[in-house]
């Protein structure tokens, strides 16, 4: 009787832990820059080709005035926002540049996914970007982690 209790506990806990575990695996690690010393995230949530080119141009000035170990820049798109990560849009050469300078690009799939739904179509994106599963429970992620929002 003893023995049963005791493994009942035992199995229990296993899944306590699992699930934790196994949540945490499902999301992209942070930006690896150990010694940077300034973290940015740029919110894109329009489609607005005023507002792409300001995030493009932000996240271009900040890579620009600082050493770029010293820096981790993040640029999380979602919702309209990822039409910037389509491959017909004309600021693709420079959010690939981007990404060449070390600027990490996600792309909410929650988004993609939603589109799918209501078009029958999944959306195309640029290889360039990362996948996350929420765009917003990324970003809420940085801020966690130091990063600081901006919405330009």
């Amino acid at each position: 009787m003893m023995r049963r209790a005791i493994t009942r506990m035992l199995c229990l806990a296993l899944v306590a832990f699992a699930a934790p575990v196994a949540h945490a695996q499902q999301q992209p690690p942070l930006q690896d820059k150990p010694f940077a010393e300034h973290k940015i995230v740029l919110q894109l949530s329009d489609n607005d080709p005023k507002k792409q080119g300001l995030v493009i141009s932000v996240a271009n000035n900040l890579i620009k005035n600082y050493d770029p170990d010293k820096i981790a820049v993040e640029i999380v798109a979602f919702g309209p926002g990822i039409e910037l990560l389509k491959p017909d849009n004309p600021n693709r050469t420079r959010v690939e540049s981007l990404v060449a300078q070390g600027v990490r690009v996600d792309i909410c799939l929650n988004t993609v996914d939603t589109i799918e739904r209501e078009t029958g179509k999944r959306p195309e994106y640029i290889p360039a970007a990362t996948p996350v599963q929420v765009g917003v429970a990324q970003i809420l992620r940085l801020t966690e982690n130091g990063y600081t929002l901006v919405r330009p």
